[in-house]
């Protein structure tokens, strides 16, 4: 007689995941089979998730038993099944017993990678002789005369055994007998493993995990498996891993393709592959490109550094930015993994400012940004300082402008005016250019000028000049510049009173110079004062007089001051400064001088 183990298979993870309960499993006793007619099988209803609850059901053939317990003991051959409360009904064992006296057995239940026990075994075991193994008829010379031996780690596909024996009686030796074929029915220890990611259509740029499912029958739980993911051939991540799931950071277009995962025992006696499956990685197109700069200070000062940034709100992959100027002038491009990419600017001319702006293209075409405007903001150069005066030489009360002007600088310009380091106001220019500052002279505005020019950006200091104020000058009959007073240097015209033309008798006589002034600045030694008197002759009497210069000028008084010699100079018609020598004494110069004049001169 011939039995066939069935072939046991126990999908419980699988039946969880997809919401119904596990799979009860059968459980056979004793572990060898088949077994001679009359003897007894037990079976046990197993639920390997948790422990059983009663309430067993057990059925022959599809037919619902009496029996309600975990384990019960048949002698009728047939298929038996069983489920518990929180088990589904398990998958059917063939249960044969063979009426023969010699029969073929192996183990059971088998599983892949499994090594399985044969035994030719007969029903009055001690009086078999001459036991002889096949496998698909072929005679397997070194088991023979032997009760049983082992095959190691069978497949599903083994081939089919049987054995032959005699049985002696006495002095009686039985021609040979056959036993049942037997096929060993290896049960799947995994079933192939099925390849899932998570998301099924992931965004380029987001995450992955990928699983590799598979799940071991529940009386082999305690193997452990490994598992491999691979793409186009290739092994992803750190290859093979305790862990059935892999995490992938980031997909990008480029890694669709063809994806599987392998499972395998630790030993690599058993490993399968699960189908292929085909991840596309979907890329979204760019949208709302946007430029922006950035600058130090947040605005754009001429020299200083420019940087221009393009950015997408959406768009996925590689993404190439382009940046350009009014014109179609292109400034540059970089392809980047990033929705943002910049484009640094050096030292930023004047002549750089406009309009920009940039695109953004992954493949299915470029998307502009705004146009945006960038304006160069130019510090002050140097400002050039200028003086303004109403006639040549400027004297007390006179109005003087200061004009101050930068050549370059954004507006609005500050000027600010400077007498001596000491501010002495300040104008705006809201447009650029230049600006002026007007005052009244005195007496103590002699000194240095210069004006500073200020748009925010940077302060610029101008070159210094330099005011020399003189006196009011005073007219009366016989006086002129008075040389008791501080006089100053001067650069300016005087205007109004000066020295005045005297009125003299018109006889005129010749004097020695004489000195009648003190020195009215000791510490200079350079610093000389003179006074120079001129008359001119009476009408008839140019025969008898000195000879003296041909001009209609007369009575000319002036006081010099001076720092070292230097030409003769001449102020109006009344007046006569000049530098005629080095050492700071006073003399007064007389030519002609009537009878009666004061000897001290004019005041």
């Amino acid at each position: 007689m011939h039995l066939w183990l069935l072939l046991l298979l126990v999908l419980a993870p699988g039946g969880e995941q997809s919401g119904a309960a596990p799979k009860a499993v059968v459980l056979l006793q004793p572990t060898l089979f088949p077994v001679f007619k009359g003897e007894t099988v037990t079976l046990t209803c197993k639920e390997f998730h948790s422990p059983a609850l009663g309430d067993t059901s057990w059925y022959l053939e599809g037919n619902l038993l009496k029996e309600k317990s975990e384990e019960i003991r048949v002698k009728k051959p047939g298929k038996y099944q069983c489920e518990t409360r929180r088990s589904s009904l398990s998958d059917p064992v063939h249960v044969d017993f063979s009426p023969g006296w010699l029969i073929l057995q192996a183990s059971y239940p088998v599983f892949e990678g499994d090594n399985v026990d044969l035994r030719c075994w007969g029903k009055e075991d001690n009086k078999i002789i001459d036991r002889i193994y096949y496998k698909d008829e072929k005679k397997l010379d070194e088991y023979e005369n032997k009760n049983c031996f082992t095959l190691s780690s069978v497949s599903r596909d083994n081939g089919e055994y049987h054995c032959t024996a005699s049985r002696q009686y006495l002095w009686k030796i039985h021609k040979p007998e056959r036993s049942n074929r037997l096929r060993i029915q290896v049960q799947e220890l995994f079933p192939p493993p099925k390849l899932t990611a998570r998301p099924s259509e992931p965004i380029e740029g987001r995450p992955v995990a990928l699983k590799c499912e598979t799940w071991l029958a529940p009386q082999r739980s305690h193997i452990q498996l490994k598992f491999c993911f691979f793409k186009e051939g290739q092994a992803l991540g750190a290859g093979w891993s305790k862990s059935p799931e892999l995490q992938i950071p980031t997909m990008w277009s480029e890694d669709s393709g063809s994806y599987w995962c392998e499972a395998q025992t630790e030993t690599s006696s058993i490993r399968k592959q699960s189908s292929q499956s085909q991840i596309h990685v979907q890329r979204i197109p760019v949208s709302d490109v946007n430029l922006e700069i950035r600058a130090p200070g947040g605005q754009v000062i001429e020299g200083e550094d420019l940087v221009l940034v393009c950015s997408v709100a959406k768009g996925t992959g590689t993404i190439t930015f382009s940046w350009h100027r009014e014109g179609r002038v292109s400034l540059g491009r970089k392809t980047e993994r990033s929705s943002w990419a910049e484009l640094p600017v050096f030292a930023v001319k004047e002549r750089d400012a406009g309009r920009y702006y940039c695109t953004a293209d992954n493949v299915h075409g470029p998307i502009l940004s705004k146009w945006i405007v960038v304006t160069v903001r130019v510090p002050v150069s140097h400002p050039v300082i200028t003086l303004r005066t109403p006639r040549a030489q400027a004297v007390v009360g006179d109005v003087v402008e200061l004009h101050c002007e930068a050549q370059r600088g954004s507006p609005p310009i500050l000027y600010r005016f400077y007498h001596e380091d000491v501010m002495l106001g300040n104008n705006s220019a809201p447009s650029g250019g230049g600006a002026s500052f007007n005052f009244s002279l005195m007496a103590e505005h002699s000194g240095n000028y210069s004006c500073e020019a200020d748009n925010g950006l940077r302060a610029q200091h101008s070159h210094r000049v330099t005011l020399n104020v003189i006196g009011g000058i005073a007219a009366a009959g016989t006086s002129s510049c008075r040389p008791n007073e501080s006089l100053e240097p001067s650069l300016s015209r005087p205007s109004g009173t000066g020295c005045q033309e005297p009125s003299y008798p018109e006889s005129l006589a010749l004097v020695e110079l004489e000195p009648v002034y003190r020195n009215v600045n000791p510490e200079d030694s350079n610093l000389l004062y003179s006074e120079i008197l001129r008359f001119q002759h009476a009408k008839g009497n140019s025969a008898n007089s000195p000879r003296l210069h041909q001009q209609d000028n007369v009575g000319m008084v002036s006081w010099l001051s001076s720092f070292s010699a230097g030409p003769l100079l001449y102020f109006g018609t009344d007046c006569l400064c000049f530098y005629p020598g080095t050492r700071s004494h006073l003399f007064r110069v007389k030519e002609g001088t009537p009878r009666g004049l004061p000897k001290t001169g004019r005041q």
